[in-house]
């Protein structure tokens, strides 16, 4: 009945997938899904229905980014159609322009980003000159956010943002806030420019509190998403379709709304 896009993916490199699906875990203190590999992903999203993934990964080092960027890309342009990657940037980049104009040209769509893993503050100054060309390029940044343990993502940090590029479009990860949900909805959900992942979110909300958050933000800015490999592609949806929700909005946050962002 529904076309299914995942928004939210990690990859790695099948030698070392495993490892770093195994440190993501251990960052959390918890407990691993699946194993970081993109056929792994596939496998398991077709077999529970889905149409299609935003596959992304982290750079923890500058000189990680241009590396990662051509894993996401060659993996896209070999699913067949199934994928869409987002690129990596880092901070301490020596020539972030550089960088976002090799991005663009390996055909990657976005940005992804993540304060915590990558060590920075979202509003740090450094941040900045990524935020500046994300925006003059029209490139979506998928960020990390929230956290209780840490004030890197959390949304004091990520509101001056929006405020200053209010034509950059962030989609915030875990309901625009993990652990912290409904103060994110609550300072973030006014933002036009701003859109929230279901990702690793609704295992832990009720399911009012989760109808209550997708209502503050409204339909049309909320997007599926799973956060492979921390959860399995079956589990998740069937997360989604416990919610209180009609055919037609579940078909804007399964299929609709990120389509529309990433231009499928």
């Amino acid at each position: 009945m529904y076309k299914i896009l995942d928004m939210h993916c990690h990859i790695f490199p099948e030698k070392v997938a495993l490892k770093a699906a195994m440190a993501i875990g251990k960052f959390y203190d918890a407990k691993m899904r699946m194993d970081g590999r993109a056929d792994t992903l596939v496998k398991a999203g077709d077999e529970a229905g889905f149409t299609h993934y935003l596959v992304q990964s982290v750079a923890t080092t500058p000189k990680q980014v241009s590396r990662i960027n051509h894993f996401i890309a060659e993996k896209a342009a070999q699913s067949g159609g199934k994928m869409t990657g987002f690129g990596a940037m880092h901070p301490e980049s020596e020539d972030m322009k550089a960088d976002i104009e090799e991005l663009i040209s390996l055909g990657l769509k976005g940005v992804k980003l993540h304060p915590d893993i990558q060590g920075y503050k979202s509003d740090d100054y450094r941040m900045l000159k990524i935020y500046e060309l994300c925006e003059r390029y029209s490139l979506p940044v998928l960020m990390h956010c929230g956290d209780s343990r840490y004030d890197n993502s959390n949304p004091n940090r990520i509101a001056p943002i929006l405020d200053i590029y209010d034509n950059l479009t962030v989609i915030g990860a875990h309901f625009g806030g993990y652990s912290v949900w409904e103060e994110a909805a609550e300072k973030l959900a006014k933002y036009k420019n701003f859109y929230v992942d279901t990702s690793s979110s609704l295992f832990a909300l009720e399911k009012g509190v989760a109808e209550k958050i997708i209502d503050i933000y409204g339909v049309d800015k909320v997007l599926f998403g799973t956060d492979y490999p921390m959860w399995e592609p079956k589990e998740e949806l069937q997360r989604f379709f416990a919610l209180d929700l009609s055919d037609e909005q579940r078909r804007e946050i399964l299929w609709d709304n990120g389509a529309k962002l990433l231009k499928i």
